[in-house]
């Protein structure tokens, strides 16, 4: 019987997932060898660099994933609230004790290893937000739900924010995709929210606000014209200008009171308002440099100047994707990209068969967070998007950050696994 139902849980588990995360975290081992790579410790297991520290953590990774597979998931069902609050208890133990590096207080260090409750906090907003609106199951959704599972977001969050980590804090609210599947949130408040980023970005290229309110008033004015014999479509176009308006309005205030100095500048570079390629701009300067110039397949391994001689900042952790560019050039690059596609269908898939609410949402939370960590990370690298460094996952040194994702995966996985003995 043992025996049987060992052989059930190895064929019920999704091996192509196993061998997509395998596959990453190795090309994340040998890319950042290459980053730091040091000629007095040419070994990939010397604990004297990065790489030799970041085989270890895969390693123990390894081991995580296995215990995570072995054990009930419904013990981890059960103690999700009790991990929210440990992880809550960590985000508010490390402003007291933790660390400072680069101005982030966000490690609590534990000998010579440092922890990162933030890159946890993910983890256990996916478990809790997905344990409480499995509770919501026979319910229609509303916004006392929504209001409730946005505190159960907001609460790291705020907490995560006084670090300050900006880019963490951003991570946890790609988890509005979970309330979109999930019916809470409609297009409606896609088109709004997109409709928000656009306004705030044009305030800031157009000099003078007023002239991008005269704008607004002017399509409202036509678009109430053409409406005009349907009165709820005006009422929603008068709301509709008058939320743009203020909201205008306040962006300069919010921009100049509210953003970190630096925070400003990386914007206004990206939006091209602003040119300092040797202050500000460095990073992302060098980031292209090195990324153009491993060109179509790459300079090859080890070989990379721009990451050889220390030229790109960050280079084995935020900025490992210019790492990759540059010694496997394009090719690696589409190769790499490709890997971290399949990875994210591969999830959806694994969601939209589940029969469990809780497991469906849980996988959603980890398509979203995955997502954002990959399209932020090589966005920031080739300049798309302002830099606010976040790892890209499974690749970027660290071992917070890779057992975080782990956990994040195997969870799901063990969920997957054990789906035709689960009902809803």
């Amino acid at each position: 019987m043992t025996r049987m139902r060992h052989s059930n849980f190895l064929g019920n588990l999704d091996w192509m997932t196993v061998c997509l995360w395998f596959i990453l975290c190795v090309i994340g081992w040998f890319n950042i060898r290459a980053a730091v790579y040091d000629p007095a410790h040419p070994g990939l297991f010397s604990l004297e660099t990065n790489y030799g520290k970041q085989s270890l953590y895969i390693f123990t990774a390894i081991i995580i994933g296995f215990a995570i597979l072995i054990i009930d998931q419904r013990f981890f069902i059960s103690t999700t609230p009790f991990f929210y609050i440990l992880v809550i208890l960590l985000l508010v133990a490390v402003l007291v004790i933790g660390r400072n590096v680069g101005g982030n207080q966000a490690w609590i260090p534990l000998g010579s290893f440092r922890l990162q409750p933030s890159e946890f906090g993910k983890l256990a907003t996916c478990l809790l937000l997905a344990y409480y609106l499995n509770t919501q199951t026979n319910k229609t959704p509303n916004l006392n739900t929504l209001m409730v599972g946005c505190c159960i977001i907001l609460l790291p969050v705020f907490l995560v924010m006084l670090q300050p980590d900006t880019g963490s804090a951003l991570a946890f609210f790609s988890l509005i995709f979970v309330f979109y599947r999930e019916g809470y949130v409609s297009n409606s408040v896609l088109i709004f929210i997109a409709l928000a980023i656009l306004l705030f970005v044009l305030a800031l290229l157009i000099p003078n606000q007023w002239l991008l309110v005269a704008g607004i008033t002017l399509l409202c004015a036509a678009a109430a014209y053409f409406m005009r014999r349907k009165r709820k479509y005006i009422l929603r176009i008068i709301f509709l200008y008058l939320a743009s308006a203020v909201y205008i309005l306040c962006v300069d205030f919010a921009y100049e009171n509210i953003l970190q100095p630096h925070q400003r500048n990386r914007i206004d570079i990206i939006l091209g308002k602003m040119d300092d390629p040797r202050g500000q701009g460095y990073n992302l300067n060098q980031s292209k440099i090195a990324i153009g110039s491993g060109k179509l397949f790459g300079k090859g391994y080890l070989q990379g100047t721009q990451t050889k001689y220390n030229f790109v900042p960050e280079q084995s952790t935020d900025f490992i994707f210019c790492t990759i560019g540059e010694e496997w050039g394009f090719m690696g690059s589409v190769v790499l990209i490709l890997l971290y596609l399949v990875l994210l269908m591969r999830i959806v898939h694994i969601a939209e068969r589940q029969r469990t609410v809780f497991a469906r949402i849980y996988a959603y939370g980890v398509a979203s967070i995955l997502f954002f960590h990959f399209f932020i990370n090589i966005g920031m690298t080739i300049g798309i998007v302002p830099v606010i460094g976040i790892p890209l996952p499974f690749i970027s040194y660290g071992g917070s950050s890779l057992w975080s994702f782990t956990i994040l995966l195997f969870l799901l996985l063990r969920f997957d696994s054990a789906r035709k003995g689960l009902s809803n």
